[in-house]
């Protein structure tokens, strides 16, 4: 018989309204299985690890992540699988770093969580989380079939560093518009063989701690030299960068000389696009060549929280901006695609 090791942080899919206060407020793990009796009817041992202190996911933090890849580090040999429900409004923060903190992952990390409580009556978390474990425990010719990071919400499976929350209101809170889902939900599971990511063949490699000293410069028409200054100069490691387009930027020469001052004293500066669909082609315009000639990385098509939580990685396996340059434009989780 399989088995799922079910993690629980907290969020929504864990709440219920206090009649005092009328406010959601967090429930424990025995109040949610309360709530799905299914879970019983299911052909699988489940076991529960659930934080002693359930979050709000506003409160996630490296710290946290840590703490949740030690635990799969903890059980990944007793498990074939592991369901992680968490809130959906930093899940894609957390999954990207999951997905970068867990090198030669070889079984299923299924993201969920919902937009209802488990006790509302029109509740989506009953669906997402029964068919997360579904998709943990999935196997093929004795192989699990999808041996990743992911984010299952709304019938659709992301890859955990391509997809990003988008709406607040509707249950299909999560898209991907740069990659395909992994696999749909409906009468049948239907995985996209071709787009998943084949399984780690080396030994599960988890890296626990990551470096924060990222900071965020995102551009608009008419953005100062005080605020640009204030943020290429201040005292973080890697700054990412949101640019407009196919990543283009002012060519205003102060702006060129404060970005080229930064990496010059050894800041790493990814460029990733405003806009949610496409991809960063530094030096297609005249408005990206600068950039690319004063060593700007280019962050193709990755999501902001991907780039986020990749800069956070690298900055934690390398002290050689230029080294952490080159990976930047690489290809290691499944998280950009290289034009």
């Amino acid at each position: 018989m399989c088995q799922i090791l079910i993690i629980y942080t907290g969020g929504t899919i864990g709440m219920m309204t206090d009649p005092r206060t009328k406010t959601l407020v967090p429930i424990n793990f025995e109040q949610i299985m309360e709530n799905v009796p299914e879970l019983e009817r299911l052909n699988c041992r489940i076991m529960v690890h659930s934080f002693e202190d359930v979050i709000d996911s506003s409160n996630m933090s490296p710290a946290i992540w840590g703490q949740l890849a030690g635990l799969i580090q903890k059980h990944y040999h007793e498990v074939d699988g592991f369901v992680v429900l968490h809130g959906s409004d930093t899940m894609a923060f957390s999954a990207s770093a999951l997905s970068f903190m867990l090198e030669n992952l070889a079984k299923p990390v299924i993201f969920t969580g919902s937009q209802l409580p488990i006790s509302a009556i029109r509740t989506d978390a009953k669906e997402n989380l029964m068919t997360a474990i579904e998709l943990a425990k999935a196997k093929k010719n004795d192989k699990v079939r999808v041996p990743e990071v992911c984010i299952y919400f709304d019938y659709k499976l992301f890859r955990g560093n391509r997809a990003f929350k988008y709406n607040s209101s509707k249950f299909e809170a999560f898209r991907s518009p740069n990659y395909p889902v992994l696999a749909e939900s409906g009468v049948h599971l239907r995985f996209s063989i071709n787009d998943i990511r084949p399984a780690g063949e080396e030994e599960l490699i988890v890296h626990k701690n990551l470096v924060n000293d990222v900071g965020v410069l995102k551009l608009y028409p008419g953005i100062s030299p005080k605020v640009v200054e204030t943020i290429v100069n201040s005292d973080v490691r890697g700054i990412v960068m949101e640019t407009f387009g196919a990543g283009n930027t002012t060519t205003d020469q102060w702006f060129i000389d404060l970005l080229k001052g930064a990496i010059d004293n050894g800041k790493v500066i990814v460029d990733i696009s405003q806009c949610k669909v496409g991809t960063v082609e530094l030096g297609r315009y005249e408005t990206s060549k600068a950039l690319k000639d004063i060593g700007v990385a280019n962050g193709y098509d990755m999501t902001f929280e991907a780039a986020i939580t990749k800069t956070m990685y690298l900055l934690s396996q390398f002290d050689d901006p230029k080294e952490i340059t080159r990976w930047m434009e690489t290809d290691i989780r499944g998280e950009l695609t290289v034009s």
